[in-house]
Order: structure tokens, then C-alpha cells, then sequence
């Protein structure tokens, strides 16, 4: 896979296949509404995607392999999208991002059931770098003298 990668610090690899707006939206659709046909994409987003980015998307995950192409065999003009296991892993990444934003924004609660019962608790060493991320950058924490 040629990649535009910057450096190969895994959030950036990660950054450079997810990291705009409208690829964890395909996945979301794929992975939690089943949506596996372009039209079914296509008119399925709320977020009213255009065919072209949906199509550039899509062949963006297939050329990373996070996704398959095959041929609807119940149409000839039909594909149809598969996930990888390199796809399925991506699950808890983003149940996880859908869990961040109906903990901090005011998200339908009808769509919010279908990740809540995907909810963990982190793990000890993330809770233990988050809390000394809380301690570190809340208003009351000293200033470091320069």
C-alpha cells in the first residue's frame, strides 16, 4: 500500500488511512448498520456524502485492506464491500469514538444504544495516564518556570 506517510509514528499511519472526515462514517455505516452496498452507503448517510468521496473512500479502505470488493452475485452491476479482519479490528476504535461523543456532546439517543453496549472500562494504564493528564493540564496545575 504507497501511503503519503509523514513519519511512521502509528497514530500518523493511522492518521493517513482514518483521519478525515468521512471515513470513520463509511466504517460506522458498514460496521453497525450493515450497509454494504455503494448505493446503500450512499443513501443511507445522514451526512449526505457525495458519490465521489464515497467512492474514494472506498477504494481507499480496499487499497489498505480494510476492506474487500466483490461482485454481488444477485446483480451483475452490484459490488459488494466485506470487511477484513484488519477491518473488524477496527471496531473498538470506533465504538470507542462513538463513545467519546455521546459522553461530550448531545447525540441522538436512539444511536447512542447501539455502542453502549459495546462500553468497557480502559484499562488501568490508560486511566493512570489520563488522570496525569487531568493533573498536568487542569487551571490549577503549577506553571513550570522557563
Amino acid at each position: 500500500m504507497a501511503t503519503t506517510d509523514r513519519s511512521r509514528c502509528p497514530i500518523n499511519l493511522a492518521v493517513e488511512i482514518l483521519g478525515d472526515r468521512w471515513t470513520l462514517l463509511v466504517l460506522r455505516d458498514i460496521i453497525f448498520a450493515d450497509r454494504r452496498h455503494f448505493r446503500e452507503l450512499l443513501r443511507g448517510s445522514e451526512e449526505h456524502i457525495t458519490s465521489s468521496i464515497l467512492a474514494d473512500r472506498l477504494d481507499r479502505l480496499t487499497t489498505a485492506g480494510i476492506l474487500t470488493r466483490e461482485d454481488d452475485p444477485t446483480h451483475r452491476q452490484k459490488a459488494r464491500y466485506t470487511l477484513t479482519d484488519k477491518g473488524i479490528d477496527l471496531v473498538p476504535v470506533v465504538a470507542t469514538v462513538a463513545q467519546w461523543g455521546a459522553a461530550h456532546y448531545p447525540a441522538d439517543p436512539d444511536k447512542v444504544d447501539v455502542v453502549a453496549e459495546l462500553a468497557y472500562e480502559p484499562p488501568t494504564a490508560w486511566t493512570h495516564l489520563m488522570d496525569a493528564l487531568r493533573s498536568e493540564h487542569s487551571p490549577s496545575a503549577p506553571m513550570d518556570s522557563m
